[in-house]
């Protein structure tokens, strides 16, 4: 009963922390806004007639799929339909910014259910509500920034969250499945492709986890990725064939990739040096420790590192409690490293029997692979001397399928040592107060209204 209350008490502070932004964050201060805006603008102006996407000469993420901005492209049209106005595209993206914001913390919201009701399904419980997964959900810092602004990774979230959930329901039904069933996992995928190219980091695990097959198993789980494999392609391909009409390659950029090498990018890139990790918790906002991978991504994961929700970098002298985010900030990361090393334990030891562990193999393949990708794809882009594109928000999924693992590593944990596992839930509730500022936009309330 108590579990149950205080899973309630954590959903209520999500909601809150939810609702806050929603009324203090002006989606148009997010990463690269004025580009995705751009696409927005040019993506509305055909809707509902026709479906036309953007060149590089409308926005610099030309190349990003379009069903990240489906819905605020939905909220222009709306908004140019019941407004009079001689210049629609500006005056409406306030509107389309606010209805984007409501909409995307409704699904994430979504989302966290979703992972409550495979959870439910992977314990045989009788109730939805799993205080381990609730306060580890509740204390990424990415999730609540990167829901805040027009992106696709929001939809990367929630897509997986039903890949997860139908997955783990297949594993348990040896991958003897209806045809409804594959062409919904078809879809999911088609439509992951369609969010953010990140998304693909997420299917190779799917052909790995062949080697764990063997005989009429293998054969069944192999028709099952052929099947729903190609209803993805069928779903996603016609965006990607349109990059490569246009611009000669499938995966068009605003950068053009150089060979790659570990030498693209310097040695403290890989390794930070003493003073770096000094930083890391006295003062992890930028410019210190610029173009680092480990250290960047922890500070912009559990804080903001690049300021552009918590702490409002552009604008320090209206930013509300600037003269001290630094060292709050370092103090948050402190508290967050027994977290983070729980996590990382928790990938690389979490074991269950045999169709469950398939699952979780899946989830910990996805984790490896998304970070592997992720670098490589730093590495071939690089962007010296800051590493602007080292952002958390971009790989938020390995993240939160750390934050799934752990839950259960956590659960099980209950059973075997209660004493450590009431330790770890006090634990992670001190965390949640603490951080809990964290969490808010710092950006003046009258920025947006």
């Amino acid at each position: 009963m108590a579990s149950k209350t205080s899973a309630l008490i954590v959903v209520l502070g999500i909601a809150f922390i939810l609702v806050f932004n929603i009324f203090n964050y002006d989606s148009i201060e997010g990463y690269d806004a004025e580009a995705h805006y751009g696409y927005v603008d040019h993506f509305s102006r055909y809707l509902p007639r026709s479906i036309n996407l953007p060149d590089e000469i409308h926005t610099r993420e030309f190349f990003n799929p379009p069903f990240g901005y489906l819905v605020p492209s939905i909220g222009q049209v709306v908004c140019r339909n019941f407004t009079i106005s001689n210049d629609y595209l500006n005056e409406c993206r306030n509107f389309y910014g606010n209805f984007t914001q409501i909409f995307q913390a409704f699904l994430y919201l979504m989302t966290i259910f979703i992972n409550l009701a495979t959870l439910k399904k992977f314990y045989k419980s009788k109730s939805y509500l799993n205080i381990e997964y609730l306060l580890l959900i509740s204390l990424l810092a990415v999730n609540y920034r990167t829901i805040s602004m027009v992106r696709g990774e929001p939809y990367i979230l929630f897509f997986l969250s039903l890949l997860i959930y139908k997955f783990y329901d297949f594993c348990k039904k040896d991958f003897v499945i209806s045809n409804k069933d594959t062409i919904f996992f078809g879809v999911i995928i088609g439509l992951l492709a369609l969010s953010r190219q990140w998304a693909f980091l997420l299917f190779p695990p799917f052909f790995i986890l062949l080697f764990y097959k063997h005989g009429i198993q293998k054969k069944r789980y192999l028709i099952f990725l052929i099947k729903t494999f190609f209803i993805g392609f069928l779903t996603s391909s016609w965006f990607y064939f349109s990059l490569f009409f246009r611009y000669g390659s499938f995966t068009a950029f605003n950068k053009e990739p150089i060979a790659f090498s570990f030498m693209n990018q310097p040695v403290n890139f890989y390794i930070p040096n003493f003073n770096d990790l000094y930083l890391l918790f006295t003062n992890p906002i930028r410019p210190n420790f610029s173009n680092q991978f480990f250290t960047t991504l922890y500070a912009d994961t559990w804080g903001d590192y690049w300021g552009y929700f918590v702490f409002t970098s552009s604008k320090l002298d209206i930013g509300r409690n600037q003269d001290s985010i630094g060292s709050y900030l370092a103090n948050v990361n402190i508290l967050n490293l027994p977290l983070t090393i729980f996590l990382i334990i928790s990938v690389i030891f979490l074991k269950t029997n045999d169709k469950n562990n398939f699952f979780i193999k899946y989830s910990k393949f996805a984790i490896s692979f998304s970070l592997i990708g992720y670098l490589w794809f730093l590495i071939s882009y690089p962007e010296l001397p800051t590493g602007d594109t080292n952002k958390a928000s971009y790989i938020i999924q390995i993240f939160n399928l750390m934050i799934f693992l752990g839950s259960i590593f956590l659960y099980n944990l209950k059973d075997k040592n209660t004493t450590l596992y009431k330790s770890v839930i006090f634990y992670l509730i001190i965390l949640f107060i603490h951080n809990f500022d964290s969490y808010l936009s710092h950006f003046p309330q009258s920025l947006k209204f």
